[in-house]
């Protein structure tokens, strides 16, 4: 069995307020879009567990991965036989896009159809959020307003259609844990659902990122993606999550991408 692990975009990201468990509750809009993993996983044919992967290289442990985590927690409540998972990854890591999280999430999806065990959506949702908290996202994979710790989720009307979106990603990584120490929670003036369904045109001035100004601080180059997208004519520009990728949302697709040189790039329509 194959899928495809996609990516998402954070439109617009408040950080509310500090939990008392130590997590933050934000509001978010999250929005998937189709840069791709691909995730292979087979059973076993001589009954060991097997994980390997290819494409870019995946920081720590196997046992660390979030397929192989999915793969334990579902192997505990329901004692499923071993398999063979191979992820190629292409969608960068630590950039805010939830490529970790998606390939959790879909390896959810997947053993749940390998194995029939018959998990609806809303039982998926629940053993992704022990992976992490937006990894249950993943399993609708419909465009949401996220609140709480990124985990909780109420459908939204945003469509992307007829735009093209361009991420560009720069060789630096960003501390989410750092990146969450230096915000300054507050309770916002308008909610995020509520902005995102203004035109796209409109979000420049209304749609913000709370991570953006201490981590344009700390990695200026990630602050002048930002700008190179508007002066590429973006309709809008944002980093994504705590970044370091930074997306554009064009009507008219750029004519060169030099500005982008020494970074990852994806460019595609959203459909």
């Amino acid at each position: 069995m194959i899928d495809f692990p996609n990516c998402k975009i954070n439109l617009g990201l408040n950080i509310v307020s500090k939990r008392d468990d130590g997590y933050h509750n934000i509001e978010t809009v999250f929005y998937p879009l189709p840069l791709r993993d691909a995730l292979e996983i087979i059973p076993s044919s001589d009954g060991l567990f097997e994980f390997s992967s290819s494409g870019l290289p995946i920081p720590g442990t196997p046992e660390s991965n979030l397929c192989v985590k999915a793969w334990n927690l579902l192997q505990e409540e329901f004692g499923l036989p071993a398999v063979k998972m191979h992820l190629h990854k292409l969608i960068p890591m630590g950039a805010g896009l939830g490529g970790g999280s998606s390939d959790g999430a879909f390896s959810l999806k997947m053993l749940n159809n390998l194995f029939d065990l018959g998990l609806g959506n809303g039982q998926l949702m629940d053993f992704a959020r022990k992976l992490g908290s937006d990894c249950a996202f993943f399993i609708d994979n419909q465009p949401c307003h996220a609140f709480e710790k990124g985990d909780r989720f109420e459908p939204i009307r945003v469509d992307l259609a007829g735009f093209a979106v361009v991420i560009a990603v720069p060789g630096v990584h960003v501390n989410t844990a750092l990146a969450y120490s230096v915000v300054t929670p507050k309770f916002p003036a308008r909610e995020v659902n509520e902005l995102a369904r203004l035109p796209v045109g409109n979000w420049k001035d209304w749609l913000v990122n709370d991570f953006e100004k201490p981590v344009f601080e700390q990695f200026p180059v990630i602050g002048e993606i930002k700008t190179s997208m508007y002066e590429l004519g973006a309709l809008y520009a944002a980093m994504s999550g705590s970044g370091s990728a930074v997306y554009g949302i064009f009507d008219v697709l750029p004519a060169d991408y030099g500005v982008f040189r020494g970074c990852f790039v994806w460019v595609s329509p959203v459909q």
